[in-house]
């Protein structure tokens, strides 16, 4: 990444390759296919890289015990997602990626983003799962 590039930022949306826990459990180590995942957070590690924590975006609806957000319509227009079905964020399951080593973030350019609102629901939604001790991450790099 050169100096000076632009990171990702809370609420970015980009096409990646989400490893779900079950899968991380049975041995891959990939996605099985790209997915719109949801930037929530992005933190510097003790080496100076930045660690993104990305939340998947599906259209299947959470199942009991499962931990998600719906998206509005006017959000998903505004992070280029299909308004035209329901959408989730899940809040329970996350990867953990190194920006800098990366193999799973292939295009750095976001899809859209979602507003600042909406975003922060995401966050809190996540908060709450993980004060609870409920939420699941998967390291990628």
């Amino acid at each position: 990444m050169s100096e000076g590039a632009d990171l990702p930022v809370a609420g970015q949306i980009f096409d990646y390759h989400f490893l779900w826990k079950w899968q991380a459990e049975e041995g891959e180590t990939e996605g099985r296919k790209k997915r719109p995942s949801c930037v929530v957070v992005v933190v510097a590690n003790n080496e100076g890289q930045h660690v993104l924590f990305l939340a998947p975006i599906t259209s299947k609806a959470p199942g009991s015990g499962r931990s998600a957000l719906e998206i509005p319509e006017t959000e998903a227009r505004r992070a280029n997602l299909d308004a035209g079905v329901s959408l989730w964020v899940v809040l329970d399951e996350l990867n953990v990626d190194i920006l800098e080593a990366s193999y799973t973030l292939e295009d750095r350019s976001p899809r859209g983003s979602f507003g600042p609102a909406f975003v922060d629901a995401i966050i809190r939604g996540v908060q709450r799962v993980r004060v609870t001790g409920k939420l699941s991450l998967s390291e990628r790099s």
